[in-house]
């Protein structure tokens, strides 16, 4: 799951960066309203969070302009400032929760998870193909009774590749949806990571060829697998 978070605070972005990151989402990090503004219409998200207090369009005001313009994604509001008022103007504005500074990471992840729940999309169906089974809502993968245990890129790739089946799916592809934006790697390290993936899988029982290679094309799950 993809999140934009838009924190004027580069520490502090750095800091939730890493730590939802941890936690096995896509985060794409903006500094100031008029760029979370840009960065929205560039790309579909699971999950907005935004800082109240941010330069060039503030927090509130981009929230009322991506609600004016029909996005509906979950926005949470980072807010210094515990008071009423501070959540009666968000939740005007179109924010769906708020959190106050300093950030209290669970309590953070519960009201993301408890926000993605609510829009339908942190309980969605088992991915499975033959005995290759992935769980999103748990970030569990198995192959048989085997658990695999998976980096979050090894994780991130395996998920885009289940989701689309017999679909070729490039390396920028798979680094558009696995990589942040600000860190995106060259196109060689997807192939590390496919290679480590395919050994996982292999340990636990696996073909070799599960993932197939498609040349000059790039990857996807092979039908005899199925």
């Amino acid at each position: 799951m993809r999140i934009l978070l838009v924190e004027d605070d580069v520490r502090l972005a750095e800091t939730l960066a890493e730590a939802l990151t941890d936690q096995l989402y896509v985060v794409d990090v903006v500094h100031d309203g008029e760029a979370g503004w840009d960065q929205a219409k560039a790309l579909d998200y699971d999950l907005l969070l935004l800082d109240v207090m941010l330069p060039e369009l503030d927090g509130m005001s981009l929230c009322q302009r991506l609600r004016s313009h029909g996005y509906n994604w979950p926005i949470l509001m980072l807010t210094a400032c515990d008071t009423i008022n501070d959540e009666i103007n968000g939740l005007d504005m179109g924010a769906d929760d708020y959190v106050v500074k300093p950030v209290d990471l669970q309590k953070l992840f519960a009201r993301i998870r408890a926000l993605l729940r609510r829009g339908g999309v942190t309980s969605p169906p088992i991915l499975e193909w033959g005995d290759l089974r992935l769980n999103p809502s748990t970030y569990e993968v198995s192959y048989g009774q085997t658990p695999i245990h998976l980096t979050p890129k090894e994780y991130g790739i395996l998920e885009l590749l289940l989701r689309n089946g017999r679909r070729v799916l490039s390396r920028r592809v798979m680094i558009e949806h696995v990589w942040a934006l600000e860190s995106p790697p060259e196109e060689h390290v997807v192939k590390v990571h496919i290679r480590s993936l395919r050994q996982k899988l292999k340990a636990a029982g696996a073909n070799e060829d599960l993932i197939e290679t498609v040349h000059s094309m790039g990857y996807r799950l092979n039908q005899h697998n199925y």
